[in-house]
């Protein structure tokens, strides 16, 4: 049975009586094993199943501990405790007792904004602020659903966000219209399922015996007036507050601090044995931990002999350097690839990591965050680049079109297919060496009119005579067509210019030497800097435009160092293009930011980037983190380690141009 296998301390807390009680279960301290046993026991006490709630951070944790409850007793007694994520738990109650349809917040999102575009919001305006567009409005009603407020949501913001006060009052029209749209169709979002899981309790018991919640520590005010609205008799909460990470996404570290003073008669136990990480590498996390504030007092013990390697600083001259470095560790490890995780702070910081992997042709997956292969700029780069060798790609070719203002996936088919003509089933040529056809834009087959049919007329080629453009550009008939404008009359020269001079170079190095530095790319980075820029009201920040710019440049130059390890570009495109989603989903090296490595642990960790200003990330400390949330996201990132753990920092990034000092966490862990 699960209550045999229990420390003294688990087995306190799993078989203790009814009531309010919270488990502190430090990292690697066997909290789903505590948990099993709790639901063990309370089934071995008479307690029916289906008068057991089970809530985790996520369904997968249910799953498990259902799975592990099933290997004691039969599956049709396990198959009936409610269990799983607070969202999932309540779309099963509320189906059963009202139509629901659960929609997706970006469908939401777009019927927020068909509400919203109605309104004029110049005749509210006193010139201090901007309004919200739809998607940001949502997230930020979403926000205060979450921190469940006393106050009325135009109060709430117009007290967090004074600049908005102009316009709370047509946010909440705006807002009450969009709740009754939703009602009309019975549509709810995540948000909604809670709120109306909670009305429903008003009027209807469920007669849960005791509530298990785990991860308790991140759950939000909201969550925590759902579990009081059950009104059951007992509370088994299970929870870390140094591992409360998600204060960004609403989650109130204060519900698990105050918990005593909630709760009146409640009892507090702490499991105290780590049966996860080395001595040293426990003691290096418990140095840095220790430095917040403590609100449970616990002093972990060591049960894993054996003689393992202290962690180790790993300091680096260059950033990118740092990156290589690391993949030939890994490389050399006796770990087992699976086994080896690198972990950091930002997903950008991964990047490096996952193209010097595939450079060494070690596999990796990665958990959180766009796979560098499948960002907009690098599959640009690689689309390009197929242009240059395949000269009949047409997905590739309609793919950079679409950076071209206005040009949709449709007008650039057609503007390939005059090519393809123009060229004789060569694009290349259609660029460089048009034919000469009387009228390129006429379909061989017109069973009905499109975009390049007969019914167009030739438009003048006059109109573009002022552009700087070559004699030989002028020429091409493709410029007569009289839905041609000038910004993609000027796109289409930098695809023009780029094959010109490069079409003839077979290197891939050199090749793509020659398209990031070519205008082509230059407008591709120019659009994605300024999308990811924009702000909510839709102006372009600037600063934040040249720090995107900044970005997107390391990429390709990451890129560019992969391509000198190829001599032949089609094995290069073969193996960036097939072999990305091998690197990005197969088996190998695991790449993970920090809240996606939460309730996992790993052989050999490395964490990486630990300069101050990227660890602990200052930029998202100004806009409402905390050097404190910080040290805990340091503590779960080191506590994911068994038995090996690299920190790693550089000293200076050569394309941004910038000199790091260390992480303070590194000085706190006594490092350095």
């Amino acid at each position: 049975m699960p209550l045999k296998n229990l420390n003294p301390e688990q087995l306190e807390a799993a078989t203790t009586k009814f009531g309010n009680n919270l488990i502190i279960a430090s990292a690697g301290t066997g909290k789903t094993s505590t948990i099993v046993a709790r639901i063990a026991n309370l089934l071995n006490s008479g307690i029916k199943p289906e008068q057991i709630l089970l809530l985790t951070f996520t369904n997968k944790a249910s799953l498990e501990m259902i799975e592990r409850v099933s290997r004691y007793y039969d599956k049709s007694i396990t198959s009936q405790i409610m269990a799983g994520t607070f969202h999932s738990v309540s779309y099963k109650l509320l189906k059963s007792h009202k139509k629901i349809v659960l929609k997706h917040p970006k469908e939401l999102k777009v019927l927020l904004n068909s509400i919203l575009e109605k309104r004029d919001f110049s005749l509210h305006s006193s010139g201090g602020g901007t309004p919200y567009q739809a998607a940001y409005l949502y997230d930020t009603y979403s926000l205060y659903l979450n921190r469940y407020p006393a106050e009325s949501f135009a109060e709430w913001l117009s007290a967090k966000m004074p600049e908005q006060e102009d316009f709370v009052d047509i946010y909440e029209d705006v807002l009450m219209e969009f709740e009754e749209q939703k009602r009309l169709f019975n549509y709810i979002d995540f948000n909604d399922l809670l709120v109306e899981m909670k009305d429903l309790l008003s009027i209807k018991s469920f007669n849960f015996r005791e509530i298990l919640v785990d991860e308790y520590q991140d759950t939000n005010p909201l969550q925590n007036a759902l579990i009081d609205s059950f009104k059951s008799p007992s509370l088994f909460c299970v929870g870390d507050y140094d591992q409360s990470i998600y204060g960004f996404n609403g989650s109130d570290i204060n519900i698990i601090g105050s918990f005593t003073t909630i709760y009146k008669n409640s009892k507090v136990f702490s499991l105290n044995k780590n049966y996860r990480s080395s001595r040293d590498i426990l003691a290096l996390a418990n140095r840095v931990i220790e430095i917040n504030d403590r609100i449970y007092p616990k002093s972990l013990v060591v049960t894993r002999d054996g003689n393992f390697p202290k962690p180790r600083l790993l300091i680096y001259n260059e950033l990118d350097a740092q990156y290589l470095a690391i993949a030939k560790s890994i490389q050399k490890s006796k770990t087992q690839i699976a086994q080896i995780a690198v972990i950091f702070r930002n997903n950008s910081s991964a990047d490096g990591i996952e193209a010097n992997l595939r450079k060494l042709e070690i596999g990796c997956k990665r958990k959180s965050g766009m796979s560098f292969f499948d960002s907009k700029e690098i599959k640009a780069l690689l689309d390009i680049v197929t242009i240059m060798h395949n000269h009949k790609d047409m997905m590739a070719f309609i793919h950079i079109l679409e950076f071209a203002r206005g040009v949709g996936g449709v007008f650039a088919k057609d503007i390939f297919d005059v090519l393809f003509r123009l060229g004789d089933g060569d694009i290349v040529k259609g660029f460089l060496k048009p034919l000469d056809i009387k009228n390129p834009f006429k379909k061989k087959t017109n069973f009905q009119l499109g975009l390049f049919d007969e019914c167009l007329e030739f438009g003048s080629v006059a109109r573009f005579r002022h552009l700087d453009f070559e004699e030989n550009f002028f020429s091409n008939p493709l410029l007569k067509h009289p839905k041609m404008n000038e910004e993609l009359a000027k796109f289409l020269y930098s695809i023009y210019i780029l094959l010109k001079n490069s079409h003839r170079v077979s290197k891939p190095s050199t090749t793509l030497f020659n398209v990031i530095n070519s205008p082509l790319f230059i407008h591709i980075t120019n659009v994605l800097a300024r999308e990811r820029a924009k702000l909510k009201d839709g102006t372009i920040d600037k600063k934040e435009e040249k720090t995107k710019r900044e970005s997107i440049q390391r990429k390709a130059l990451i890129l560019h160092k992969l391509s000198t390890g190829y001599k032949d570009i089609n094995r290069f495109l073969n193996a960036m293009l097939l072999g990305s989603n091998e690197l990005s989903e197969g088996e190998g090296v695991n790449l993970l930011s920090i809240h996606a490595s939460k309730g996992l642990e790993f052989e050999e960790v490395y964490i990486i980037d630990l300069m101050d200003g990227r660890f602990p990330n200052r930029k998202l400390m100004a806009k409402g983190g905390s050097l404190e949330e910080e040290r805990r996201l340091f503590y779960v990132a080191t506590t994911r380690a068994k038995d090996i753990l690299y920190l790693s920092f550089a000293k200076y990034d050569q394309i941004k141009k910038i000199d790091y000092l260390p992480s303070p966490f590194l000085k706190e862990a006594k490092m350095i």
